[in-house]
């Protein structure tokens, strides 16, 4: 069985844009009177409507990354039961970054695969952050293979800012193992289910993120290239990360709009790293609705390569 690291006490400050609710919700710890709290509750549900509404693209990549964000083990833990953690690629070792098995859905058995960041700082150096080798994603194309051996659905936990870039990883095939699954995934006969938990971070995202239903939690990112890197590739400046966040389209419900992903699961007010059960909840219902779905054989590869397909394609108006 697979086991959630207890996490450091203190993990991160609270972003600017969060203080208030912060301030408001340790102010009604010390209210005195039921007055007093039932006002401040009320300011504080403003206050999170008022955030939820303003965020900027670049405070959702905050969100996506904030430190006490749930990660893929989190879900595991909440959303499956009887979870048995499979290891090793059976050709050159295993990847702690990349996370697979066989768990149970509300009695149904499903293939689950994600990437787990790490929650401690030695957590996180032995998983890299998230950031897969090519172990990890020949592991994650062998459990597929099972999965579809077996006629049971696949499952995919999405939260790594990329691959592994380190000339090792280039080395040992990291491009090739990321193809094999691009390819697989695509053909495979089983319904696919895929989630962006946080940060959806180029191919090491999209290595086990070709699904027949693609959702984003509300404040997660799905991007090409890190706005920090793109501000410096077209203007030299990092500090211009903002401005290419908003340019960027990376959050869930600028995809949505353009067809990248099929839907944004709602987070609890203030974000999931306010409440993880809520958030697990919010998951595990929409896993629900498809794999109700795929029992009435509503997916097929060619449904899901028609999906792909009709992405990219846009008119201009003249």
């Amino acid at each position: 069985m697979a086991t959630v690291t207890k996490r450091d006490k203190v993990t991160q400050s609270p972003m600017q844009f969060e203080k208030r609710i912060v301030e408001l919700e340790g102010l009604i710890d010390k209210a005195e009177t039921d007055a007093e709290r039932a006002s401040l509750a009320s300011e504080l549900e403003n206050e999170r409507s008022r955030m939820a509404s303003e965020l900027t693209p670049w405070q959702r990549v905050e969100l996506a990354r904030h430190a006490q964000r749930p990660k893929m083990l989190d879900y595991v833990s909440r959303v499956f039961e009887d979870f048995i953690e499979l290891h090793g690629d059976r050709c050159s070792g295993d990847d702690a970054a990349m996370v697979g098995g066989i768990a149970r859905f509300k009695g149904q058995t499903v293939v689950c695969v994600g990437t787990q960041k790490g929650t401690t700082t030695e957590d996180k150096i032995q998983r890299k952050f998230g950031m897969a080798r090519p172990q990890g994603y020949r592991k994650a194309l062998r459990l597929f293979e099972m999965a579809e051996r077996l006629h049971i659905p696949i499952v995919t936990l999405v939260d790594t800012p990329a691959a592994d870039p380190h000339p090792d990883s280039e080395n040992d095939g990291q491009g090739p193992a990321i193809a094999a699954n691009l390819l697989y995934l695509m053909r495979v006969k089983t319904p696919v289910f895929s989630v962006v938990l946080g940060e959806g971070g180029s191919g090491g995202a999209l290595g086990i993120a070709v699904g027949d239903w693609v959702a984003m939690f509300e404040h997660a990112i799905y991007v090409i290239c890190p706005p920090e890197r793109c501000a410096e590739i077209l203007w030299r400046d990092a500090t211009k990360k903002e401005i290419a966040a908003a340019a960027l389209k990376i959050t869930a419900h600028d995809l949505k709009r353009l067809g990248v992903i099929d839907a944004v699961i709602a987070e609890p007010q203030g974000g999931a790293h306010r409440n993880a059960d809520a958030a697990a909840d919010a998951l595990s219902k929409e896993i629900e609705s498809f794999l109700a779905s795929a029992k009435a054989e509503e997916w097929s590869p060619e449904r899901r390569q028609q999906k792909f397909r009709r992405m990219g394609i846009w008119k201009e108006v003249f």
